[in-house]
């Protein structure tokens, strides 16, 4: 039986007490448990659902410098928005990467007065970005960009040198702005190593999905296993809220009334549409649409991906991405692209997150600040504090991490022993100089330099790890999805804390964000969870059902027979 089959579970393997205990395993809490580890301290992140399952796992993927936060004034932001894109472009190379951003432009003056006004902290709906105002924030962006730079400076094209290079591109533009930004290939990966690493760092740091947390009444933390059924109370000398949309509620879980939160859910398209795909040449194109949003798209795992909207919700557990935002989404990229058609069929995925903003009754949703804050409130007891994550973003994650983490290191009376500027994440430590030479060792004894290829596209140099399982076990690939192999997946069971087989699925694999999920796939994948964690009959169908409940949840359309590689 696996650990988390035994009778006392995962549970029972806790201590009464550690100095820190996190709650919410999103990006600000798996950054923070990275940190603290690092630092020696033991601490405990639980997280109701999988790690990185809900807003972490519905963002625009993109690691950028925040350039739309230059016309509300947000400097500070966008310096450490740009300063931390540079760095995890260097710390986690296998998953952040560069990407051509185009910003099309479609008057010469545009924008002037509005920019003015919101830059001065005045409403102005901002229509049309003029060369101009694009000239002079992008001239700023590069500015806030220079410390570790990793990408080239901004160049401005007119329209006739545009429109040879993406002869789709609407002819209504008079230029265009070109910049780099950073793209993330698997935002719920790097979340994940970012845990392994702090257990790595710490063996006494412990992180746990599906466990639900709750106060006792006074001063204790009551956990619940979601897998087992299992209970267990303990104590903690800080308690982190990392609940992102959730703070308010588990705030109140743990007997606190708060109201933190006011978050707006952004819905974001996966698009199967070869004609867009070859539009877009590689690149983003990030503009400005009639209405005054920001919008993109840019390819993502051999599809396109489109956002995002932005609108208040009250409860996140409702939040979904309704039909009037895969309306907007299939359409407004018709203002970029005119006779390009994204028709209802090619929805490959449609997928939904609430951003963890601070309240701010009555505020336009696009108007609400990207920055974060820590707010400190108190457990029942009046004596344990408990320090909740408000706002913040993949970008700068590791930044809002070290912050909260000099909070509760102050806190507990202990001094930082390093930071996490430069530390490798995951398969970014020992990042080969020479991928090829890398492929090729890693080749050796498995069924193709292909497969040796995959390998290191998803895991970086922790494909290691994976070819070293495949050679033990031998490397056969799935019947319903040659392009990953069975003991590949039997691995990622085993070492990656994977308790349901969504979780296998739609996180710790690209298999469903990539629109390659079938029946046949399902089922496969599940026989070889059921074997790696000792599932029985009835469990391996319950996976299997609330895994199609899941697919139905993202509108997604089922891929029939054999599926290829991704592109």
């Amino acid at each position: 039986m696996t650990e988390a089959a035994t009778p006392a579970g995962r549970l029972g393997a806790l201590k009464a007490h550690y100095p820190v205990v996190i709650v919410g395993g999103g990006i600000n809490g798996c950054g923070l448990f990275r940190d603290l580890a690092a630092q020696g301290v033991d601490c405990l992140l639980v997280d109701k659902g999988d790690f990185c399952s809900g807003a972490s796992a519905a963002p625009s993927r993109l690691i950028h410098g925040g350039i739309k936060y230059l016309e509300t004034g947000e400097f500070r932001l966008v310096r450490q928005s740009a300063m931390e894109r540079n760095l995890l472009l260097k710390n986690a190379p296998h998953y952040v990467k560069p990407l051509e951003t185009v910003l099309p432009v479609h008057s010469w003056f545009g924008g002037i007065v509005p920019s003015v006004m919101r830059f001065l902290g005045f409403k102005a709906k901002l229509n049309d970005r003029g060369a101009v105002i694009t000239e002079i924030g992008l001239l700023l962006y590069d500015l806030f960009g220079r410390h570790f730079r990793t990408m080239p400076n901004h160049r401005m094209r007119l329209k006739r040198a545009m429109r040879a290079a993406m002869p789709e591109l609407t002819p209504d533009i008079v230029a265009a702005g070109i910049y780099y930004e950073g793209r993330i290939t698997h935002a719920e990966r790097l979340g994940l190593e970012l845990l392994l690493d702090g257990m790595a760092d710490n063996p006494q740091a412990v992180a746990l999905n599906h466990v639900a947390a709750s106060g006792d009444g006074q001063g204790g933390i009551v956990l619940a296993d979601a897998l087992t059924g299992a209970r267990a109370t303990m104590t903690a000398d800080v308690v982190v809220n990392a609940g992102g949309a959730w703070i308010d509620a588990v705030n109140r879980a743990l007997g606190i009334t708060t109201r933190h939160m006011g978050g707006n859910k952004g819905s974001h398209l996966i698009v199967r549409n070869e004609r867009l795909h070859r539009a877009l040449g590689g690149r983003m194109v990030y503009f400005g649409s009639a209405d005054g949003r920001v919008n993109l798209l840019y390819p993502f795992m051999g599809n396109v991906l489109v956002g995002s909207t932005d609108i208040p919700v009250d409860d996140p557990d409702r939040a979904a991405c309704d039909a009037g935002e895969r309306q907007y989404l299939s359409t407004v990229t018709r203002e970029v692209f005119p006779d390009i058609e994204i028709r209802p069929e090619e929805i490959v995925m449609a997928y939904c997150g609430v951003r963890p903003l601070p309240r701010s009754d009555g505020l336009d949703p696009g108007a609400v600040s990207r920055d974060h804050s820590i707010a400190r409130d108190t457990m029942p007891d009046g004596r344990i504090p408990v320090y909740s994550l408000i706002g913040g973003k993949w970008t700068t994650y590791r930044g809002f991490s070290e912050e909260a983490a000099d909070l509760v290191l102050d806190r507990l009376g202990r001094s930082r022993r390093c930071s996490t500027r430069d530390l490798p994440i995951g398969g970014g430590r020992g990042y080969p100089a020479d991928a090829g030479a890398f492929v090729d060792a890693l080749a050796d004894g498995l069924r193709s330099r292909e497969a040796a290829a995959d390998l290191f596209a998803r895991y970086g140099s922790r494909a290691r790890l994976a070819a070293e399982a495949a050679r033990a076990e031998g490397d056969r690939p799935l019947r319903s999805l040659p392009a990953y192999g069975r003991a590949e997946l039997a691995w990622i069971c085993r070492n990656e804390r994977v308790g349901r087989l969504a979780d296998l699925l739609f996180r710790r694999t690209d298999i469903a964000l990539s629109g390659r999920l079938s029946l046949a796939v399902i089922a496969e994948a599940a026989d070889i969870a059921a074997e790696s964690l000792g599932w029985d009959a009835a469990r391996r169908q319950n996976e299997i059902d609330a895994t199609l409940q899941t697919c139905h949840a993202h509108g997604m359309a089922m891929a029939q027979g054999h599926s290829g590689r991704s592109a």
